[in-house]
């Protein structure tokens, strides 16, 4: 059984189970436009000269689909990304264009409930890796040290804790792997050899700075960003930033108050799920087990929470719903 058919086959015994509401996408449909790629979270659709990415309320976890979606979530995202988009323009130029669908597409009844979960983008070449930076010793970063006392080829010092802040933010790059199977983290010469080192250190530039300017950001709104991912392309023969940016399925959020090193910290994003499914006898391998809905509903408010506090406005009510709440960010 193919990664999607066995994806589609438990969706259909779990997810009505899970606690969701009118809004919540798990699979978008645009019959007026080609689907390009249906990836862990986001619907591509071909503009001929743009894009139309759709982030549905998908949420992956170790790289698999899982068959729950988490209601809101992917507004949230795109919401985020947008604003990052805009906060970091004058760093690196991205592909974003606009949210506006019916002034990309016109008055199509099918893209009326993708409002706020969409976005037009540049097309842009995506290059087969993963920029990742880290400020903070968690996840397989702490793993990888605990083995090595380095992490993806650079020495850190010893005795380092779990959730310790590193010396300095380390850039350390992962493949981009297809679909269904795992990210590899790997040295900076790997990276080199894959997309040309004149392209590799400006892409490693870029990122420490994204990184370094939106954890100073964060950091005023009582967030620590211990690590996080971009993703870069080539529009004609310029480097731009796609995908998404700083959200809670590419970043780990952390709470400043009551930060403590040597332990794992709470979290805005889906470490939550995470820890969930380390606790179940799961071999990592599609198809995944559903959430429960203690679970689903966790995560939501998470993610929720994150939006707030970085952009100081909560979500916006989905299309058909009436909100006096503004997303301030342009």
């Amino acid at each position: 059984m193919s990664y999607w058919n066995a994806f589609e086959k438990v969706t259909d015994q779990c997810h009505h189970e899970t606690l969701m509401n009118d809004s919540t996408l798990l699979n978008s449909t645009v019959l007026e436009l080609p689907l390009l790629a249906r990836g862990k979270v986001r619907d591509i659709y071909d503009l001929d000269d743009a894009l139309l990415i759709v982030a549905t309320d998908r949420i992956s976890c170790f790289d698999v689909v899982l068959p729950t979606p988490i209601p809101d979530k992917g507004r949230v995202l795109t919401q985020l990304s947008r604003f990052w988009f805009k906060q970091t323009e004058s760093i690196v130029r991205n592909h974003f264009l606009t949210m506006d669908l019916e002034l990309a597409v016109g008055h199509w009844e099918s893209v009326q409930s993708l409002k706020g979960r969409a976005m037009v983008v540049e097309k842009a070449h995506r290059l087969p890796v993963e920029a990742v930076v880290r400020g903070y010793l968690s996840g397989s970063a702490w793993k990888e040290y605990r083995q090595t006392r380095a992490v993806c080829g650079i020495a850190l010092p010893a005795g380092l804790r779990e959730s310790d802040k590193l010396p300095a933010p380390i850039f350390t790059p992962a493949t981009k792997a297809p679909q269904g199977q795992h990210d590899e983290n790997i040295p900076f010469e790997r990276m080199a050899s894959i997309v040309g080192r004149e392209r590799a250190e400006a892409i490693r530039r870029i990122s420490l700075r994204l990184y370094e300017e939106a954890a100073a950001y964060a950091a005023k709104r009582g967030l620590l960003i211990a690590d996080t991912k971009f993703e870069f392309g080539m529009c004609k023969d310029e480097l731009i930033l796609i995908d998404e940016v700083l959200t809670p399925d590419s970043s780990r959020f952390w709470p400043a108050a009551g930060y403590a090193p040597g332990r794992p910290q709470p979290s805005f994003d889906k470490q939550y799920v995470r820890d969930y499914l380390e606790g179940l006898r799961w071999d990592k391998r599609p198809p995944a087990p559903p959430l429960p809905l203690d679970v689903v509903r966790k995560t939501t408010e998470k993610y929720g929470e994150a939006l707030q506090r970085l952009t100081g406005s909560p979500l916006p009510s989905p299309p058909g719903r009436v909100s006096s709440d503004n997303f301030s960010a342009a």
